[in-house]
């Protein structure tokens, strides 16, 4: 890339992203340019006649042959945006997906005041964050097996001055329960789906995106550690992949758990929610 002005710049990533096969290369074309320049976004159309320096212009084009190559965009300007709040993403950690904030919500409409709660595989630290900077007097605990991955989520939690305990362990080890309830945004995806992917999740971790012939072993794994944490009335609240949610529901039911299908914000069913019954009165 030469050194044209901010518009001629933005025309051409539009262009180059669009055939790229890139689903929102104009958008994409402004993040980076805005993240080069360290302006707001909203503020490009009135620096639209400033020229790039050369090493703006050398900068954006590093950044944008890596995007064409289907790097996450986030990866590439080292933040994504989750539930208001700005957190860090690194290579080698799932990047939190705008989707997942539905999963906060429905959390969040189900916890009783000063509730214990488990995020299990945190990644980032997304959900547990969100959760404990919507409702401060959450006790907020959250797992994962990777070590980079609770690096990035307690380097969010410091930034963001945000009490949530990091341990390192699979699935509800380490964490003293008795819990109000457990949280997860588990690998769901079949292992079948590696190919034909597409070529955005190849930069992601598998660990973070499949599990098992089915996409539901580990979720199996954690209704059944949850049933042991939780008091009666708790509940586990998933995010799952639409094709298998109703089979892991129909699972849970026979188990005698109490569930719920919720739908996304495009209307697909996305996230299960199971509840242990509450005691009998005697």
């Amino acid at each position: 890339m030469k050194h044209p002005e901010l518009q001629a710049a933005l025309e051409e990533l539009e262009g180059r992203f669009a055939r790229a096969g890139i689903d929102s290369p104009r958008a994409d074309a402004e993040w980076l340019l805005a993240h080069v320049l360290d302006l707001p976004r909203s503020r490009l159309v009135l620096e639209r006649r400033r020229p790039l320096s050369p090493q703006e212009a050398r900068r954006l084009e590093a950044l944008a042959c890596r995007r064409e190559a289907r790097e996450p965009l986030q990866l590439l300007l080292g933040s994504a945006e989750f539930y208001g709040l700005s957190l860090e993403v690194r290579p080698g950690v799932l990047v939190p997906r705008p989707e997942t904030e539905r999963l906060v919500e429905l959390a969040l409409a189900r916890l009783p005041r000063g509730a214990r709660v488990a995020d299990v595989g945190t990644g980032s630290g997304a959900v547990a964050l969100a959760l404990k900077a919507e409702r401060p007097d959450l006790r907020v605990s959250a797992t994962d097996l990777d070590a980079a991955a609770l690096d990035l989520a307690s380097a969010n939690a410091r930034r963001l001055h945000l009490e949530v305990q990091f341990l390192h362990g699979d699935l509800l080890a380490g964490i003293a329960g008795p819990l109000e309830a457990v949280v997860s945004n588990p690998p769901y995806l079949p292992a079948s789906d590696r190919s034909g992917r597409p070529p955005e999740l190849g930069h992601e971790p598998d660990r973070a995106l499949y599990s098992g012939s089915d996409g539901l072993e580990l979720s199996r794994r954690l209704l059944t550690e949850a049933r042991a944490a939780l008091v009666p009335g708790g509940f586990v609240a998933l995010e799952l992949d639409p094709r298998n949610v109703r089979a892991l529901e129909a699972e849970a039911a026979r188990s005698d758990w109490e569930t719920r299908v919720e739908a996304d914000l495009t209307g697909q069913e996305r996230f299960l929610i199971a509840r242990i019954p509450s005691a009998s009165a005697p």
